[in-house]
């Protein structure tokens, strides 16, 4: 072999490596936690571990490839009829096993032990723990990527960041309103300043009054939030339906929130999910604090 055709040989050898790469990359994405995720091919079995992670595999265009679930998806209506293979608290790995998952996208509260056990097996792992609107689009460009459908999921997280922006245009640049967000009553749960929600509240023109806690979903008591005077309460719920809890903070009409009757609800499912819907959530939201600046004027 002379030197051109050795030099030949080795132009070859690194385009068909560099082909090789390009194909691989197509598959490997980034997930929240900042691991990188990679498969040889498209996922085509997929186990959603959390109800937003199923609507985020829907939205990205592969919930056809979705072959079990945990308890709580029921949204979109599909995957209501999907199977279940445990819930928050335990998953039934055998169940998991025998469904064969070549991607498991979950997120880090569904029983982290059991899904490191099912990420030793060599099953790919992708979190998806977004913590502001523009990482629930992102997710869905992702979750498009690693599934091979690129095309339908970039559609998906445009239209998500348009409507977005449509919901919350003129608020985040209004004077900003001091916000609890109450989740529960018995035990008294707020969401702290890392949860999505306080992202929406910004975009809203709110401020999350316990944004200095970096828990998720930190336990208060009645006298941090009288301590913090609220201008407005926003109480999230199931379907949006107004607890009795709510109204009991009228026993301190000295509040902010109580003297201007700013105690208003959302539905949980749309605003605590950070999946496709939380836009909806985000809309009601604004409703809600646009009114509360109407009862200040």
């Amino acid at each position: 072999m002379n030197r051109r055709q050795r030099t030949l040989r080795w132009f070859a050898g690194a385009i068909a490596a560099a082909l090789a790469a390009s194909v691989h990359a197509q598959f490997s994405v980034t997930d929240d936690t900042g691991a990188r995720v990679t498969l040889a091919s498209p996922a085509q079995r997929i186990v959603a571990l959390a109800p937003h992670a199923t609507e985020l595999v829907f939205a990205a265009g592969a919930g056809a490839s979705i072959v079990g679930v945990v308890a709580g998806s029921d949204y979109p209506a599909g995957a209501a009829r999907l199977p279940i293979v445990g819930d928050a608290a335990a998953l039934d790995l055998e169940r998991i096993v025998l469904l064969a998952p070549d991607l498991i996208v979950t997120w880090p509260w569904t029983v982290p032990a059991q899904v490191e056990r099912l990420r030793a097996r060599g099953i790919a792992v992708f979190e998806a723990d977004p913590r502001t609107a523009n990482g629930i689009a992102d997710d869905i460009e992702r979750i498009g990527v690693i599934t091979g459908h690129d095309a339908a999921a970039r559609a998906a997280a445009a239209a998500f960041r348009k409507r977005l922006a449509e919901a919350t245009r003129g608020h985040a640049e209004m004077p900003r309103l001091r916000v609890f967000y109450q989740v529960s009553d018995v035990p008294l749960f707020t969401l702290g300043g890392r949860h999505l929600v306080s992202d929406a509240l910004l975009r809203c023109g709110g401020q999350n009054v316990f944004s200095a806690l970096t828990i998720p979903a930190p336990q208060v008591n009645v006298e941090a939030v009288l301590a913090a005077d609220p201008q407005v309460i926003v109480a999230g719920t199931k379907a949006a339906e107004r607890p009795a809890w709510l109204d009991r903070w009228r026993q301190w009409p000295d509040l902010d929130a109580v003297r201007r009757g700013a105690l208003y609800t959302v539905d949980a499912d749309l605003l605590h999910r950070p999946g496709p819907r939380f836009v909806d959530g985000v809309a009601q939201l604004c409703d809600a604090l646009a009114r509360a600046r109407q009862a200040l004027r």
